[in-house]
């Protein structure tokens, strides 16, 4: 094992509970390689998810993906980094890209599609999300997502027709 990978997976191990360990392994893992997209991947989630800065984490992932287009690992993080900065048609055009690339984990995009559908308030094409990352799915960890997902949904969708209900009394 490279030393880099070591950094790697204790950065990894350390997120998100001790972000300062988890800083300190990727400082040091970016500086014997500058080009991995696993270490740009994770500061980018550091900003995105901890500090909110989704323009900076934006930043880290399009540097993965100008070093590898075919960085697996980030697509999920920076689809999900766009939809919270309300950039949704970059979001919808990564998302049918990612779809097209082969040994991605369709289940986990299309999730994010749904998400994305989600907060456009789309809830039908949501749910027809949730059909098709059902359908893709090789995972129990995917599954317990997809029905937390789901069920926030229909949630969504109980509260429009109640809502609608009231509007018509």
């Amino acid at each position: 094992m490279k030393t880099i990978d070591k950094y790697v997976f204790q950065a990894l191990d350390s997120y998100p509970y001790s972000l300062e360990e988890t800083i300190e392994s990727l400082d040091y893992a970016f500086s014997y390689d500058a080009k991995n997209t696993m270490v740009l991947c994770l500061y980018g989630r550091i900003q995105a998810e901890q500090l909110l800065n989704y323009e900076a984490a934006k930043n880290y992932f399009e540097e993965a993906f100008t070093i590898n287009i075919h960085a697996l690992e980030v697509y999920p993080y920076y689809i999900q980094t766009l939809i919270l900065n309300e950039d949704y048609e970059e979001a919808l055009r990564l998302i049918d890209f990612a779809l097209t690339i082969k040994g991605i984990n369709k289940a986990d995009i299309y999730v994010k599609k749904a998400i994305l559908f989600e907060v456009k308030h789309k809830f039908k094409k949501a749910m027809s999300e949730i059909r098709n990352a059902k359908l893709h799915s090789i995972s129990y960890d995917s599954e317990s997502e997809i029905r937390d997902v789901e069920k926030r949904i229909k949630g969504k969708i109980e509260l429009v027709k109640k809502k609608s209900k009231k509007k018509s009394n």
